[in-house]
């Protein structure tokens, strides 16, 4: 086991991908020579080259179209969004090619790529730098949407959405570059489709992801010493939605709380609750809570920032709440 900081998980990840297969590649701004704005493709360009590490110019929409006529035609690209945000530029891109030509080809063309960056909100980065692009991206046919939040897998859902010959949107969080884990000195892979189970538990079901995984374990320390026992679901995959845990989890403890960074309205949380009272209304015993960001551009004020997303105490509160609601 080695200690790694998780901008080296994902380093790592592309490292071994691009030294197994010679039609991996990397483009993006500045992730040559400078090494990514978050040090993920440092001195990979030293090892490979400049043409399978790429420096592009600042034009999200051409080369994430030409990333996908790399991958039509037999390449596996991953695009570095310096910024998640950016990639609104490559809206179309992304939706009406990587999404839609192997279904609109008939199965000719096969679009294998990964759109990864740091998205969410950080310290202070003001509004455009502080994007949550899965719920733009949720409704989007063809697309997978995966979460990291460890380092431990990061480094192992990475390899696999590189693998996977489907195009793959891979959020990190600019606030978890530097999280600390060791991790397996050999290789593994995680499966994409697949929500962990972070903490068992009987109370309430708390179904979160990225870095609101972290913000509820805060808040677990705290419930666990008034006597709540909450049963915490790292859902990874957002796309597609991982029920089989999410089901036996809410057959288990009836009663679930959403906490998420996106949105409230539109966001990955909005989807899982209509889901969630679609298949498992009779296992309710409480009206799902749902967490999330205020609807506004997030502020740069520090204070005001902090007042936008949600918070460990907030958490608490609602797992008092709910638990509250015997039946």
């Amino acid at each position: 086991m080695a200690e790694t900081l998780l901008f080296n998980a994902l380093r790592e990840a592309i490292d071994e991908e691009m030294a197994r297969d010679s039609s991996v590649f990397v483009l993006g701004e500045d992730v040559g020579h400078y090494g990514g704005s978050y040090k993920v493709t440092r001195d990979l360009h030293k090892k490979y080259g400049d043409l399978r590490v790429l420096d592009t110019p600042i034009a999200e929409n051409s080369f994430t179209g030409m990333a996908v006529g790399a991958a039509m035609t037999g390449l596996r690209p991953i695009i570095e969004g310096m910024n998640m945000g950016f990639l609104l530029l490559a809206f179309n891109q992304i939706a009406n090619n990587a999404g839609m030509l192997r279904y609109t080809s008939g199965g000719n063309f096969k679009t294998p790529m990964v759109i990864r960056g740091p998205g969410g909100v950080g310290r202070q980065l003001g509004a455009e730098h502080s994007q949550r692009l899965e719920a733009y991206f949720q409704g989007v046919p063809g697309l997978k949407l995966v979460a990291c939040s460890t380092p431990y897998n990061a480094k192992g859902l990475l390899k696999s959405a590189i693998r996977n010959d489907n195009p793959v949107l891979f959020f990190e969080h600019v606030l978890l570059y530097n999280l600390k884990e060791d991790l397996p000195e050999e290789e593994y892979l995680l499966p994409l489709d697949k929500a962990e189970v972070v903490r068992q538990g009987e109370d309430v079901t708390i179904l979160t992801y990225s870095r609101m995984r972290h913000h509820v374990m805060n808040a677990v320390k705290t419930l666990t010493k008034e006597g709540f026992d909450p049963e915490v679901i790292d859902l990874i995959s957002l796309k597609p939605l991982d029920f089989e845990t999410i089901g036996a989890s809410i057959r288990k403890t009836h009663r679930v709380i959403i906490v998420e960074e996106c949105m409230r309205s539109g966001g990955i949380g909005a989807e899982l609750t209509a889901s969630i009272n679609d298949r498992l209304f009779d296992e309710l015993d409480a009206p799902v809570i749902r967490l999330a960001s205020q609807d506004i551009p997030t502020p740069y004020n520090g204070t005001l920032e902090n007042l936008t997303i949600v918070q460990p105490h907030q958490i608490v509160e609602a797992v008092q709440k709910i638990v509250a609601l015997k039946v």
